[in-house]
């Protein structure tokens, strides 16, 4: 019986469908793994499940019995690929799984930062509109994307997913590619430049590499619009978080985020200074596990490790 071993549960919320895979082996889950644990915890084990624990190459030449890593994600960065594959030991990850929870994030990271609901609500609940003289309250925000330009910073299979529901709401789509190469679709390739200085409503769907780090800075801010939405569900890193917190300060554009370059979130961030803000919103990285995306995850998960065992 091969031992399984789950070091990051905490990242996944419920998961008690992963309670299949006592069925499969000696299964073990732990919320959370620290480096000092990690070795003592996976010396045995035949099969590792990781969200965001990472296996150096220093951990990984200590693992003679491992035989699988299972990431219950989609990037395998974490892992030291190179010398995983030459100890033989397999990685599977799960790709696809998030297209529609993110993209449905992104819309409601835009129509909350449009409309300014959390405002709204606030004032409802504080007891100001009880002492209103008049039945309405009209005081902030309430924009709509019908007749806005959405520019999408990557047109992959998210930032197409985006695209649909943005035109659907009636916006005019525009795109454009970190390797400025167009691609046969409906909507209309702008370089970088162009889709910041034109868009209302832009969202960032790109992976972090050398060419996107720091793609947003305080040069490429400084093109944006007056009152334009910028949306980050990509990664942390795209977006220089220190030159939005100052551009959030002295020019009035709006900003979503779900990632940050480094997370959790550290003490004394920028954003937190502007805690009070009705132009900023920040999730703590969830745009990935909407109800079925989060299911579909998990249940890939498992099929990998299925398949791994039959083979």
């Amino acid at each position: 019986m091969k031992k399984i071993v789950l070091l990051d549960a905490k990242t996944l919320g419920n998961i008690s469908e992963l309670e299949v895979l006592k069925t499969l082996g000696e299964f073990i889950s732990y919320d959370t793994t620290p480096e000092t644990l990690l070795y003592e915890r996976v010396k045995d084990a035949q099969i590792v499940l990781t969200n965001k624990v990472v296996f150096s190459q220093e951990i990984l030449e200590k693992l003679p019995n491992l035989e699988l890593i299972a990431v219950t994600a989609t990037g395998t960065n974490i892992i030291d690929m190179e010398c995983a594959k030459k100890l033989g030991i397999e990685v599977k990850n799960v790709a696809g799984y998030s297209t529609k929870s993110v993209a449905q994030h992104t819309l409601t990271l835009v129509l909350n930062l449009l409309s300014q609901i959390s405002y709204y609500d606030n004032y409802c609940k504080s007891g100001a509109w009880v002492k209103s003289e008049i039945f309405t309250h009209l005081s902030q925000g309430l924009g709509q994307i019908d007749g806005k330009q959405w520019g999408i910073i990557g047109l992959g299979e998210i930032g197409r997913e985006v695209a649909k529901l943005a035109t659907c709401f009636g916006a005019k789509v525009a795109y454009t590619s970190i390797s400025n190469q167009p691609q046969e679709v409906e909507y209309s390739y702008q370089s970088l430049e162009k889709l910041l200085q034109d868009s209302d409503i832009i969202s960032i769907h790109s992976p972090l590499t050398p060419k996107t780090k720091n793609l947003l800075n305080k040069d490429t801010l400084a093109l944006l619009k007056q009152d334009c939405i910028l949306i980050n569900v990509g990664r942390g890193g795209i977006v220089n978080e220190n030159d939005v917190a100052e551009y959030l300060k002295n020019k009035k554009i709006y900003f979503g985020t779900d990632v940050l370059e480094n997370e959790p979130m550290q003490a004394g961030h920028p954003f937190l200074e502007l805690s009070t803000s009705d132009r900023i919103l920040i999730t703590p990285h969830i745009a990935w596990a909407y109800e079925n995306s989060k299911k579909a995850l998990i249940q890939k998960v498992i099929e990998n490790i299925k398949d791994f065992l039959k083979s």
